[in-house]
Protein backbone atom coordinates (compact mmCIF):
# COMPACT_ATOMS: atom_id res chain seq x y z
CA UNK A 1 0.00 0.00 0.00
CA UNK A 2 1.02 3.77 -0.90
CA UNK A 3 1.82 5.38 2.28
CA UNK A 4 -1.63 8.22 1.93
CA UNK A 5 -1.41 11.46 3.67
CA UNK A 6 -4.57 13.18 3.13
CA UNK A 7 -3.65 16.45 4.44
CA UNK A 8 -0.62 16.26 2.28
CA UNK A 9 -2.56 17.25 -0.61
CA UNK A 10 -2.00 20.29 -2.25
CA UNK A 11 -5.09 22.43 -1.91
CA UNK A 12 -4.10 26.10 -2.89
CA UNK A 13 -1.85 28.21 -4.62
CA UNK A 14 1.06 30.18 -3.26
CA UNK A 15 0.93 33.64 -2.95
CA UNK A 16 2.79 36.03 -4.56
CA UNK A 17 5.28 37.92 -3.16
CA UNK A 18 4.27 41.52 -3.56
CA UNK A 19 0.96 41.40 -5.08
CA UNK A 20 -0.55 43.89 -8.18
CA UNK A 21 -2.95 46.08 -7.80
CA UNK A 22 -6.70 44.69 -9.22
CA UNK A 23 -8.76 46.67 -11.48
CA UNK A 24 -12.26 44.82 -11.60
CA UNK A 25 -14.55 45.72 -14.70
CA UNK A 26 -18.14 45.10 -14.33
CA UNK A 27 -20.48 44.52 -10.97
CA UNK A 28 -22.49 41.40 -11.30
CA UNK A 29 -23.42 39.11 -8.57
CA UNK A 30 -20.60 37.08 -8.81
CA UNK A 31 -17.75 40.02 -7.96
CA UNK A 32 -19.76 40.50 -4.72
CA UNK A 33 -20.27 36.66 -3.92
CA UNK A 34 -17.26 35.66 -5.54
CA UNK A 35 -14.18 37.79 -6.20
CA UNK A 36 -14.25 40.38 -3.53
CA UNK A 37 -14.41 37.74 -0.85
CA UNK A 38 -11.60 35.88 -2.42
CA UNK A 39 -9.45 39.13 -3.04
CA UNK A 40 -9.77 40.05 0.59
CA UNK A 41 -9.37 36.57 1.89
CA UNK A 42 -6.15 36.34 -0.35
CA UNK A 43 -4.70 40.06 0.88
CA UNK A 44 -5.16 40.91 -3.27
CA UNK A 45 -5.24 44.70 -2.75
CA UNK A 46 -8.00 45.94 -5.16
CA UNK A 47 -7.55 49.30 -6.85
CA UNK A 48 -11.04 49.88 -8.29
CA UNK A 49 -14.09 48.95 -9.90
CA UNK A 50 -15.44 50.28 -13.05
CA UNK A 51 -19.16 49.11 -15.10
CA UNK A 52 -21.33 51.02 -17.69
CA UNK A 53 -23.71 51.02 -14.78
CA UNK A 54 -22.32 54.00 -12.77
CA UNK A 55 -24.29 53.63 -10.00
CA UNK A 56 -24.81 50.44 -9.63
CA UNK A 57 -20.99 50.22 -9.15
CA UNK A 58 -20.89 52.60 -6.76
CA UNK A 59 -23.13 50.65 -4.34
CA UNK A 60 -20.88 47.86 -4.97
CA UNK A 61 -17.91 49.75 -4.33
CA UNK A 62 -19.42 51.47 -0.92
CA UNK A 63 -20.03 48.06 0.23
CA UNK A 64 -16.23 46.30 -0.17
CA UNK A 65 -15.12 50.40 0.55
CA UNK A 66 -13.40 50.23 -3.06
CA UNK A 67 -12.96 53.35 -5.71
CA UNK A 68 -15.20 53.30 -8.68
CA UNK A 69 -13.85 54.66 -11.59
CA UNK A 70 -15.97 57.23 -13.72
CA UNK A 71 -14.75 55.66 -17.72
CA UNK A 72 -13.37 52.18 -18.78
CA UNK A 73 -10.52 54.57 -20.09
CA UNK A 74 -9.30 55.75 -16.07
CA UNK A 75 -9.71 52.44 -15.45
CA UNK A 76 -8.31 50.76 -17.71
CA UNK A 77 -5.09 53.39 -16.94
CA UNK A 78 -3.84 51.93 -13.62
CA UNK A 79 -0.29 51.24 -14.16
CA UNK A 80 0.85 47.71 -12.92
CA UNK A 81 -2.42 46.87 -12.90
CA UNK A 82 -3.91 43.07 -13.21
CA UNK A 83 -7.42 43.55 -15.11
CA UNK A 84 -9.80 41.08 -14.06
CA UNK A 85 -12.70 41.16 -16.15
CA UNK A 86 -16.20 40.13 -14.53
CA UNK A 87 -17.86 41.13 -17.26
CA UNK A 88 -20.95 39.27 -19.87
CA UNK A 89 -19.12 37.15 -22.35
CA UNK A 90 -19.96 39.44 -25.17
CA UNK A 91 -18.45 42.37 -23.88
CA UNK A 92 -14.82 40.76 -22.82
CA UNK A 93 -13.15 42.01 -26.49
CA UNK A 94 -14.46 45.51 -25.81
CA UNK A 95 -12.79 45.76 -22.97
CA UNK A 96 -9.28 44.21 -24.01
CA UNK A 97 -9.29 46.70 -26.74
CA UNK A 98 -9.39 49.17 -24.18
CA UNK A 99 -6.21 47.77 -22.41
CA UNK A 100 -2.70 48.29 -22.75
CA UNK A 101 -0.63 45.81 -24.80
CA UNK A 102 1.03 43.00 -22.81
CA UNK A 103 -1.47 43.52 -20.12
CA UNK A 104 -1.96 41.26 -17.19
CA UNK A 105 -5.55 40.32 -17.61
CA UNK A 106 -8.60 37.68 -15.83
CA UNK A 107 -10.93 37.14 -18.03
CA UNK A 108 -14.62 35.57 -16.81
CA UNK A 109 -15.76 32.17 -18.22
CA UNK A 110 -16.87 31.52 -21.07
CA UNK A 111 -14.17 32.89 -23.70
CA UNK A 112 -17.00 34.54 -25.33
CA UNK A 113 -20.63 33.35 -26.11
CA UNK A 114 -19.16 30.90 -29.32
CA UNK A 115 -16.09 29.45 -30.61
CA UNK A 116 -16.20 32.35 -33.43
CA UNK A 117 -15.62 34.56 -30.63
CA UNK A 118 -13.68 32.45 -28.30
CA UNK A 119 -11.08 32.96 -31.41
CA UNK A 120 -11.41 36.79 -31.50
CA UNK A 121 -10.49 36.66 -28.54
CA UNK A 122 -7.31 34.38 -28.98
CA UNK A 123 -6.11 36.66 -31.88
CA UNK A 124 -6.92 39.59 -30.31
CA UNK A 125 -4.80 38.73 -27.11
CA UNK A 126 -2.02 37.43 -29.78
CA UNK A 127 -2.23 40.70 -31.47
CA UNK A 128 -1.52 42.70 -28.26
CA UNK A 129 0.64 40.59 -26.40
CA UNK A 130 -1.83 40.40 -23.77
CA UNK A 131 -0.50 37.81 -20.85
CA UNK A 132 -4.58 36.72 -20.88
CA UNK A 133 -5.90 33.71 -18.61
CA UNK A 134 -9.42 32.48 -18.25
CA UNK A 135 -11.39 32.05 -14.86
CA UNK A 136 -12.28 28.50 -15.57
CA UNK A 137 -11.35 28.81 -11.54
CA UNK A 138 -12.79 24.99 -10.56
CA UNK A 139 -9.86 24.03 -12.08
CA UNK A 140 -8.22 26.16 -8.20
CA UNK A 141 -10.52 24.90 -6.11
CA UNK A 142 -9.20 23.17 -2.87
CA UNK A 143 -10.45 19.85 -3.64
CA UNK A 144 -9.85 19.51 -7.03
CA UNK A 145 -6.08 21.15 -6.84
CA UNK A 146 -5.88 17.88 -3.82
CA UNK A 147 -7.57 15.74 -6.26
CA UNK A 148 -4.91 16.35 -9.02
CA UNK A 149 -2.09 16.61 -6.42
CA UNK A 150 -3.63 12.34 -5.91
CA UNK A 151 -3.53 11.57 -9.07
CA UNK A 152 -0.39 13.23 -9.55
CA UNK A 153 0.85 11.06 -6.52
CA UNK A 154 -0.44 7.61 -8.17
CA UNK A 155 -3.03 7.16 -5.32
CA UNK A 156 -5.45 6.36 -8.35
CA UNK A 157 -3.61 4.83 -10.75
CA UNK A 158 -4.62 5.50 -14.32
CA UNK A 159 -7.82 7.46 -14.24
CA UNK A 160 -10.36 5.05 -16.43
CA UNK A 161 -13.40 6.18 -15.10
CA UNK A 162 -15.15 10.11 -14.86
CA UNK A 163 -19.01 10.47 -13.99
CA UNK A 164 -20.24 13.69 -13.00
CA UNK A 165 -23.80 13.88 -12.03
CA UNK A 166 -26.08 17.02 -10.82
CA UNK A 167 -29.51 17.10 -9.83
CA UNK A 168 -30.17 20.72 -8.94
CA UNK A 169 -33.00 23.25 -8.29
CA UNK A 170 -30.66 26.24 -9.75
CA UNK A 171 -32.16 29.57 -9.22
CA UNK A 172 -31.74 31.06 -12.68
CA UNK A 173 -33.49 34.46 -11.72
CA UNK A 174 -30.18 35.34 -9.89
CA UNK A 175 -28.58 35.95 -13.44
CA UNK A 176 -31.03 38.53 -15.46
CA UNK A 177 -28.54 38.89 -18.45
CA UNK A 178 -29.04 35.73 -19.39
CA UNK A 179 -32.49 35.65 -20.45
CA UNK A 180 -32.51 35.19 -24.11
CA UNK A 181 -29.34 34.22 -24.74
CA UNK A 182 -29.25 31.20 -27.28
CA UNK A 183 -26.79 28.92 -25.39
CA UNK A 184 -26.91 29.03 -21.63
CA UNK A 185 -26.15 25.39 -19.29
CA UNK A 186 -23.07 24.20 -21.37
CA UNK A 187 -21.53 27.56 -22.41
CA UNK A 188 -22.50 28.98 -18.71
CA UNK A 189 -22.50 26.35 -16.04
CA UNK A 190 -21.49 22.45 -17.37
CA UNK A 191 -17.94 24.58 -19.33
CA UNK A 192 -16.79 24.11 -15.77
CA UNK A 193 -16.73 20.25 -15.83
CA UNK A 194 -15.59 20.44 -19.32
CA UNK A 195 -12.44 22.38 -18.49
CA UNK A 196 -11.96 20.32 -15.76
CA UNK A 197 -12.13 16.92 -16.85
CA UNK A 198 -9.58 18.49 -19.95
CA UNK A 199 -7.48 19.39 -17.44
CA UNK A 200 -7.17 15.93 -15.62
CA UNK A 201 -7.72 13.76 -18.96
CA UNK A 202 -6.49 15.91 -21.50
CA UNK A 203 -8.58 16.83 -25.12
CA UNK A 204 -11.19 13.97 -25.95
CA UNK A 205 -11.29 12.83 -29.19
CA UNK A 206 -14.87 13.89 -29.22
CA UNK A 207 -18.47 14.23 -28.11
CA UNK A 208 -21.99 12.75 -27.87
CA UNK A 209 -24.45 15.26 -25.98
CA UNK A 210 -28.09 16.60 -25.71
CA UNK A 211 -28.72 19.43 -24.35
CA UNK A 212 -32.21 20.74 -23.90
CA UNK A 213 -34.32 23.56 -22.07
CA UNK A 214 -37.30 22.70 -19.35
CA UNK A 215 -41.09 23.55 -20.26
CA UNK A 216 -41.32 25.46 -16.62
CA UNK A 217 -39.25 28.30 -17.82
CA UNK A 218 -37.88 30.46 -20.57
CA UNK A 219 -34.49 29.44 -19.96
CA UNK A 220 -32.51 28.23 -23.28
CA UNK A 221 -31.14 25.40 -22.12
CA UNK A 222 -30.86 23.76 -18.26
CA UNK A 223 -30.17 20.02 -18.99
CA UNK A 224 -27.43 17.87 -20.50
CA UNK A 225 -26.26 14.75 -20.82
CA UNK A 226 -22.57 14.28 -22.85
CA UNK A 227 -20.15 11.79 -23.42
CA UNK A 228 -16.85 12.38 -24.31
CA UNK A 229 -14.66 9.94 -26.69
CA UNK A 230 -11.39 8.71 -25.21
CA UNK A 231 -10.79 6.04 -26.50
CA UNK A 232 -11.17 2.50 -25.73
CA UNK A 233 -9.70 2.59 -21.96
CA UNK A 234 -11.48 5.56 -20.40
CA UNK A 235 -15.32 6.16 -20.26
CA UNK A 236 -16.68 10.07 -19.20
CA UNK A 237 -19.69 10.91 -19.07
CA UNK A 238 -21.93 14.17 -17.59
CA UNK A 239 -25.26 14.10 -16.56
CA UNK A 240 -26.91 17.49 -15.84
CA UNK A 241 -30.64 18.36 -14.61
CA UNK A 242 -30.90 22.10 -13.20
CA UNK A 243 -34.84 21.34 -12.82
CA UNK A 244 -34.94 18.82 -10.03
CA UNK A 245 -37.10 21.04 -7.78
CA UNK A 246 -38.46 18.33 -5.13
CA UNK A 247 -36.29 18.90 -2.56
CA UNK A 248 -32.79 18.79 -0.48
CA UNK A 249 -32.95 14.53 -0.31
CA UNK A 250 -32.11 13.61 -3.88
CA UNK A 251 -30.18 16.43 -5.34
CA UNK A 252 -26.99 15.93 -6.12
CA UNK A 253 -23.87 17.58 -7.33
CA UNK A 254 -20.94 15.06 -7.71
CA UNK A 255 -18.01 13.49 -9.47
CA UNK A 256 -17.02 10.12 -9.01
CA UNK A 257 -13.82 9.21 -10.56
CA UNK A 258 -12.43 5.77 -10.50
CA UNK A 259 -8.62 4.77 -11.63
CA UNK A 260 -6.90 1.30 -12.39
CA UNK A 261 -6.19 1.03 -8.56
CA UNK A 262 -8.05 3.68 -6.79
CA UNK A 263 -10.90 6.26 -6.72
CA UNK A 264 -11.89 9.56 -5.42
CA UNK A 265 -15.29 11.21 -4.76
CA UNK A 266 -16.40 14.60 -4.68
CA UNK A 267 -19.51 16.57 -3.48
CA UNK A 268 -19.55 20.07 -5.41
CA UNK A 269 -21.32 22.01 -2.33
CA UNK A 270 -21.77 25.34 -3.44
CA UNK A 271 -24.78 24.68 -5.99
CA UNK A 272 -26.60 22.57 -3.83
CA UNK A 273 -28.92 25.33 -2.00
CA UNK A 274 -26.79 28.30 -4.38
CA UNK A 275 -25.41 30.67 -3.12
CA UNK A 276 -25.24 29.74 0.19
CA UNK A 277 -24.17 26.22 -0.88
CA UNK A 278 -23.08 23.21 1.06
CA UNK A 279 -19.40 21.97 1.97
CA UNK A 280 -17.75 20.27 -0.38
CA UNK A 281 -16.16 16.68 0.42
CA UNK A 282 -13.56 14.80 -1.48
CA UNK A 283 -12.96 11.05 -0.09
CA UNK A 284 -10.34 9.15 -1.88
CA UNK A 285 -9.66 5.11 -1.93
CA UNK A 286 -6.17 4.98 -2.76
CA UNK A 287 -4.05 2.37 -4.31
CA UNK A 288 -3.66 -0.34 -2.03
CA UNK A 289 -6.23 0.77 0.43
CA UNK A 290 -9.27 -0.51 2.17
CA UNK A 291 -11.13 1.94 2.62
CA UNK A 292 -12.64 5.39 2.00
CA UNK A 293 -10.26 8.25 3.71
CA UNK A 294 -11.72 12.03 3.82
CA UNK A 295 -9.73 14.61 2.88
CA UNK A 296 -9.98 17.17 5.20
CA UNK A 297 -10.91 20.69 3.37
CA UNK A 298 -9.41 24.05 4.06
CA UNK A 299 -11.61 25.66 1.69
CA UNK A 300 -14.33 25.27 -0.89
CA UNK A 301 -14.40 26.37 -4.90
CA UNK A 302 -16.35 29.91 -4.15
CA UNK A 303 -14.36 31.99 -3.09
CA UNK A 304 -11.38 29.79 -2.28
CA UNK A 305 -10.94 29.29 -6.21
CA UNK A 306 -10.74 33.06 -7.38
CA UNK A 307 -8.01 33.36 -4.49
CA UNK A 308 -6.19 30.35 -6.12
CA UNK A 309 -7.40 31.38 -9.44
CA UNK A 310 -5.22 35.33 -9.39
CA UNK A 311 -2.33 33.98 -6.92
CA UNK A 312 -1.44 32.01 -10.69
CA UNK A 313 -1.47 34.77 -12.50
CA UNK A 314 -0.16 37.62 -9.98
CA UNK A 315 2.27 34.71 -9.26
CA UNK A 316 2.81 34.62 -13.27
CA UNK A 317 3.09 38.33 -13.76
CA UNK A 318 6.33 38.55 -11.00
CA UNK A 319 7.64 35.57 -12.86
CA UNK A 320 7.26 33.55 -9.49
CA UNK A 321 5.26 30.92 -11.69
CA UNK A 322 6.89 29.72 -15.38
CA UNK A 323 3.58 28.65 -16.19
CA UNK A 324 0.09 30.85 -16.71
CA UNK A 325 -2.65 27.80 -15.88
CA UNK A 326 -5.97 28.35 -18.51
CA UNK A 327 -4.28 30.83 -20.90
CA UNK A 328 -6.15 31.91 -23.30
CA UNK A 329 -4.15 29.83 -25.84
CA UNK A 330 -5.12 26.32 -23.62
CA UNK A 331 -8.58 27.94 -22.79
CA UNK A 332 -9.55 27.88 -26.23
CA UNK A 333 -9.80 24.03 -26.46
CA UNK A 334 -12.20 24.16 -24.04
CA UNK A 335 -14.40 26.37 -26.21
CA UNK A 336 -13.70 24.07 -28.94
CA UNK A 337 -15.11 21.23 -26.80
CA UNK A 338 -18.28 23.71 -25.89
CA UNK A 339 -18.95 24.29 -29.70
CA UNK A 340 -18.62 20.41 -30.49
CA UNK A 341 -21.07 19.49 -27.79
CA UNK A 342 -23.61 21.83 -29.40
CA UNK A 343 -22.85 20.68 -32.77
CA UNK A 344 -23.82 17.24 -31.48
CA UNK A 345 -26.75 18.10 -30.13
CA UNK A 346 -28.46 19.91 -33.28
CA UNK A 347 -27.48 16.89 -35.08
CA UNK A 348 -29.96 13.49 -35.02
CA UNK A 349 -29.41 10.46 -33.38
CA UNK A 350 -28.86 7.49 -34.92
CA UNK A 351 -32.14 6.21 -35.89
CA UNK A 352 -33.36 2.87 -34.96
CA UNK A 353 -35.27 2.91 -38.05
CA UNK A 354 -31.68 2.46 -39.98
CA UNK A 355 -31.17 -0.76 -38.11
CA UNK A 356 -31.62 -3.37 -40.51
CA UNK A 357 -33.07 -6.27 -38.69
CA UNK A 358 -30.91 -9.63 -38.58
CA UNK A 359 -31.29 -11.88 -41.72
Amino acid sequence: MIDFEPTALRQFWPRPAEPRPIVIFGAGSIVNDAHFPAYRNGRFPVAGLYDPDLAKAQKLADAWEVKTFATIEEAAAVPEAIFDLATPPSQHAFVLNALADSSFVLIQKPMGTDLKQATDILQLSRHKKLNAAINFQLRFAPMMLALKDAIGRGYLGDVVDFDAWLALDTPWNLWPFLKGLPRIEIAMHSIHYLDFIRDILGNPLGVHAKTLGHPSHDVAQTRTSAILDYGETTRCAISVNHDHRFGRKYQACEFRISGTEGAAYLKLGVNLDYPRGESDILEIFPKGGDSWINVPLQGSWFPDAFMNRMANLQRFASGEDSKLESSVEDAWHTMALVEAAYVSSANPATPISQISPRS
